[in-house]
């Protein structure tokens, strides 16, 4: 495994070729006009109220000038995506990436990642090897970019972390979330659930035939947990089936975790792949 400068080197590379793979430059943002528009356009993402934007022009400036993670990507001078992020407890070098978004003119283009790719850059120059953040746990295509992409490990599942939001993504109801850890020297792991259910891996939580959650046995080494494939969906035209996955998904993938439980992937088909060998 490379350390030091050479996994800098090869970090900052990574990162440039991500951005021109997407088609936009990663830049730190610095500038007040940089801000409002970050603001601006998250406002836009998260469909909220001006007053109550996910970030505001005077925060990010705040953790700019703190010394703190914010970067836009610009196809041209368009801003279309932004991630923010500020550095944890020291004795911990670690970073929390606290929000990251890309707008409607961005989407299918790869700028999310673009963006997660200089920020490892931008963290391991800074002789930090960790990000943290979390997720919506029942967003299946966040879990696979997070886990199966990213390669980012569930520390910890936390039951309505931010309390209610009532957004566009959101709605009213709580927002459990998955602490993940991104070591940033560690390669992604890659899962196939369809291969682990033929080699006898247990299915804890399963989709039944109306989209609903069925559960079932944890009693394998490897332990399988489904998410809908489009919870935000599901949230906007049947509130009753979305709040029955969120009480399922907190009830058995948070019982799991906290009973020692590891999440070892995210198949793409919408699968958290578990090991329970540890506990």
């Amino acid at each position: 495994m490379r350390k030091g400068p050479d996994l800098c080197r090869e970090a900052v590379a990574a990162a440039r070729v991500a951005a021109a793979a997407s088609g936009v430059e990663i830049r730190e943002i610095t500038e007040i006009a940089q801000m409002s528009a970050v603001a601006v356009m998250f406002e836009t993402i998260w469909q909220t109220a001006p007053a109550a934007r996910p970030v505001s022009t005077e925060l990010l400036r705040a953790l700019s000038a703190a010394g703190n993670y914010a970067a836009g990507a610009y196809d041209g001078d368009e801003l279309v995506g932004a991630c923010v992020g500020f550095f944890g407890d020291p004795g911990r070098k670690s970073l929390h990436s606290h929000i990251a978004g890309v707008a409607r003119a961005g989407a299918g283009r790869g700028i999310g990642y673009a963006l997660k790719v200089h920020q490892r850059a931008w963290t391991l120059a800074r002789n930090v090897s960790v990000i943290e953040w979390t997720f919506d746990p029942l967003v299946c295509r966040n879990a696979y970019f997070n886990l199966g992409k990213l390669g980012a490990v569930p520390v910890r599942y936390l039951p309505d972390f931010y309390g209610p939001l009532d957004d566009g993504i959101n709605g009213s109801g709580a927002t459990d979330r998955l602490l993940v850890s991104w070591e940033l020297t560690s390669p992604a792991v890659r899962t196939d659930a369809k291969a682990m259910i033929g080699d006898g891996a247990a299915v804890a939580l399963s989709t039944d035939a109306k989209g609903g959650p069925v559960t079932g046995a944890a009693d394998t080494p490897v332990v399988l947990v489904a998410v809908p494939p489009d919870i935000e969906t599901v949230r906007r035209t049947d509130p009753g089936r979305a709040a029955a996955w969120q009480d399922a998904v907190r009830e058995v993938l948070g019982g799991l975790l906290a009973a020692g439980g590891r999440v070892a992937g995210f198949d793409r088909a919408g699968w958290y792949v578990l090991s329970l060998e540890d506990r």
